[in-house]
């Protein structure tokens, strides 16, 4: 049976000046907790990365037109399998899937952030919650060697 093996959150301010210590909080929980399950630190360097690119993505879009106390909540879960980081933000409903992806070769204004997303993490789920907040959720499968 698959159990949550550990969990931690984190609210900061809508601020990009915080991102080096959104990825450093969640680098210590990686690195403290998530080797004896097989991780290496290849895998926790692309999950820190779909981290910075989710959090900016909140920053720069979602709160874009909002004031820079508001919250942004994040949370990482350790299952036996897997890892989850959701981000919860304030901002207006978005569909990702609307987004086209960049063709190779070609130069396009954005969409680059969820390109990058869907091939670091296995699954990117953006939905939006009974508390109209919008939640990322990264998750990430530990491929044991």
């Amino acid at each position: 049976m698959l159990n949550m093996v550990k969990q931690d959150h984190q609210t900061v301010k809508s601020e990009l000046g915080l991102l080096n210590y959104v990825q450093e909080w969640f680098e210590e929980f990686c690195h403290k907790n998530l080797p004896e399950y097989g991780w290496t630190d290849s895998q926790i360097y692309r999950l820190n990365l779909a981290l910075a690119e989710g959090f900016t993505n909140a920053v720069r879009h979602a709160h874009h037109a909002l004031p820079s106390d508001t919250n942004i909540d994040i949370q990482v879960s350790l299952w036996n399998d897997r890892v989850e980081v959701r981000i919860w933000d304030y901002g207006q409903p978005f569909d990702p899937n609307v987004i086209d992806e960049p063709e190779p070769g070609t130069l396009q204004v954005g969409g680059y952030g969820w390109f990058l997303l869907r091939r670091l993490a296995d699954k990117v789920v953006y939905q939006r919650d009974s508390h109209n907040r919008n939640c990322l959720l990264i998750v990430k499968y530990c491929a044991q060697k």
